[in-house]
């Protein structure tokens, strides 16, 4: 990531409105979300899991203002007829943006853990950098919801039927689910109020992936 802000969405879908989701995703939606001044890029995930569609989003904003800016509010309050077939859909909705407080490694990993978390590490940057430096692991994330931001009122959040909020956020990404689950496990040791009473997360697998500055390009 290269922002200092972010915004995180996780929804699940029924699997009749599966494909027409996944069109609006990665045709219509993300592609509308990264042009808009102040995003810069957009990942989609898929949670490994056979019981549910669940997919989490991650985009990266210059700065967390951009969450109750004028452009991107422009883009809430007028939803596209797309979206609007596509948001009273989406189940189990979960939506917080803020600042991005600490990044170790670098690059994207093929998988990771999504974590929402209700209060502040007590040494981030150092649980950072540790799980960073295990085998496999690619890139670790810390952020901190901006509630007030992401509590505005807008046309969009008024088509779901519920938003839940979260405090933080945590994502660590590896080059495979097997350094993934050890790196997990050194989690837990590190932080156990996070890692110890949660026992095996749900995994989520990239599935896509915007840029800005490739986005305007046909």
């Amino acid at each position: 990531m290269r922002g200092a802000g972010l915004l995180a969405i996780w929804s699940d879908i029924a699997s009749e409105d599966l494909t027409d989701y996944r069109h609006w995703l990665t045709r219509e939606h993300t592609m509308e979300r990264v042009t808009t001044r102040g995003f810069l890029a957009c990942r989609v995930f898929r949670a490994l899991r056979a019981d549910i569609n669940r997919f989490f989003i991650l985009y990266e904003l210059e700065t967390p203002d951009v969450l109750d800016g004028p452009a991107y509010l422009a883009r809430l309050n007028s939803p596209t007829p797309w979206s609007q077939r596509i948001m009273p859909r989406l189940g189990n909705f979960v939506r917080g943006g803020g600042n991005v407080t600490v990044r170790a490694g670098r690059g994207e990993g093929a998988t990771a853990i999504v974590l929402r978390i209700d209060r502040p590490l007590d040494d981030p940057a150092g649980f950072a950098n540790a799980i960073a430096g295990c085998d496999g692991v690619v890139a670790v994330q810390i952020g901190a919801t901006d509630q007030d931001r992401t509590s505005v009122p807008t046309v969009e959040k008024g088509m779901r039927t519920s938003e839940g909020l979260f405090a933080g956020l945590l994502m660590v990404e590896a080059l495979d689910e097997t350094a993934l689950q050890a790196a997990w496990h050194k989690a837990a040791e590190l932080a156990p109020d996070v890692g110890g009473r949660l026992g095996d997360p749900e995994i989520y697998q990239g599935i896509f992936a915007l840029d800005a500055r490739i986005a305007d390009f046909n």
